[in-house]
């Protein structure tokens, strides 16, 4: 097969990585993709959302399969463009349709996607920039924390958790009446603070059956014992230490198979991964958030765990026979650390020379934000190297990570020293 990835980051080297091991795996496309898949697989210079000049190289390249890496292209219908072209019908495309993918495209209606089928989650109102002043009386009405989300999509920079009510009033009057994160804060949903532990659930489905993937926890904040800013992830580890066969049982009869059926029951089409974030409440599960693809740093630890031919697991989801694959997770655990750049995730500057590779050893290097220019690989995002590795626990999966990340160089080089802390 002839198969084309979208995307450009971490994620998408993972799965092009894994795909790439595959013996039904003819050629190998990224778009626009990295230094990291430029190794094993064909760069295409495209964005992510030029449907028009996708479906060119879909053509062009004789392309069998299409797996879209992030959210934006799901959200603005590539799927739905496949489906209503008589060039590209027939192509399966990994990614839910456009309806389905408001999910994640709207904090809104994933809320009230919840509430409909029973399945846990914070309480919430919404408002928008008519019904502030019925915001600010709903701030007044709840305890801190304040959690603030911009309805729509903010590249992972949309919400807010504030302790203080003047600062959650402010903030809310900036998103509503500023538009401080542009369309996507023309809606905000305020929620209860629910204190607990995350953790992140994969779950692929085709449509009709479904496999839950490996657990796993990301590390969003900038700083040492999640402080700082957030980010869109600085380390991730799977499978979860306290996701015991009990809670994951909860997770399954109460999250899961609710979200499974209420997509089909709401008529809304979904082939592919749905990602389940939530958080552990004394012994219950509730849900924060969904997104409609892979989460970026857990692909890096999710996918390596995988045993089976990826490829063949796609043919199954294209065909609605998942049912007939019986995933292999390898038991061991897998870590990975971001090395990010200097001053991310505020400003920072790019093309900065990498180098280190050759003296990796026991690890793999999942490129990010990089490119290649003249032989060399630079640095080109916030995000720049994920360093994945597997061992018997998390910690001797960490130790791997952090002695092999320490051989990898360039200016102001960034990284947590302590993934893994709170476990």
């Amino acid at each position: 097969m002839n198969i084309l990835i979208l995307g450009s980051g971490g994620r998408e080297h993972a799965l092009a990585w894994k795909l790439n091991q595959s013996p039904k795996c003819k050629n190998l496309y990224v778009a626009p993709g990295n230094a990291g898949t430029a190794a094993i697989a064909k760069n295409i210079p495209i964005g992510v959302n030029d449907f028009q000049k996708i479906e060119e190289a879909v053509l062009e390249n004789d392309i069998d399969l299409v797996v879209v890496g992030p959210e934006d292209p799901l959200v603005n219908g590539v799927h739905d463009y496949f489906l209503s072209n008589s060039n590209l019908k027939n192509i399966p495309v990994i990614g839910p349709q456009k309806a389905a993918a408001e999910l994640e495209g709207s904090k809104e209606f994933a809320k009230e996607f919840m509430i409909k089928h029973s399945i846990p989650t914070a309480a919430y109102e919404s408002f928008t920039v008519d019904t502030l002043e019925n915001g600010y009386k709903f701030l007044e009405s709840i305890a801190a924390p304040y959690v603030l989300k911009a309805d729509g999509l903010a590249a992972g920079k949309g919400v807010l958790i504030l302790n203080d009510l003047e600062e959650a009033k402010q903030e809310l009057h900036a998103m509503l009446a500023n538009s401080k994160f542009g369309n996507a804060s023309k809606t905000v949903v305020i929620e209860e603070f629910l204190d607990g532990i995350e953790l992140s659930v994969f779950v692929l489905t085709d449509g009709e059956g479904y496999k839950v993937l490996p657990t796993a926890k990301d590390y969003k904040r900038i700083g040492e014992g999640d402080t700082g800013l957030n980010t869109g992830g600085m380390g991730a580890i799977s499978p979860v230490p306290f996701s015991t066969p009990e809670f994951m049982d909860k997770i399954h009869e109460r999250v899961v198979k609710p979200t499974v059926e209420g997509l089909k029951t709401d008529q809304l089409p979904y082939k592919g991964f749905i990602f389940i974030g939530l958080i552990k409440v004394g012994d219950d599960p509730f849900v924060i958030e969904y997104n409609v693809r892979l989460g970026d740093p857990e692909t890096e630890v999710v996918i390596p765990r995988i045993e089976n031919d990826l490829v063949e697991v796609f043919q199954a989801v294209a065909h609605q026979k998942l049912d007939e694959i019986n995933l292999k997770i390898d038991p061991r655990t897998a870590t990975t650390v971001m090395a990010v750049s200097g001053g991310y995730p505020g400003t920072y500057e790019k093309g900065m020379e990498i180098t280190g590779f050759e003296n990796i050893a026991d690890s793999i290097v999942f490129h990010a934000g990089t490119k290649l220019e003249n032989d060399k690989v630079l640095t080109n995002g916030g995000r720049v190297l994920a360093v994945t590795s597997y061992g018997d626990d998390f910690k001797k999966a960490l130790k791997k990570s952090y002695q092999n990340i320490e051989k990898l160089h360039f200016d102001r080089i960034n990284y947590r020293k302590d993934i893994g802390f709170d476990l």
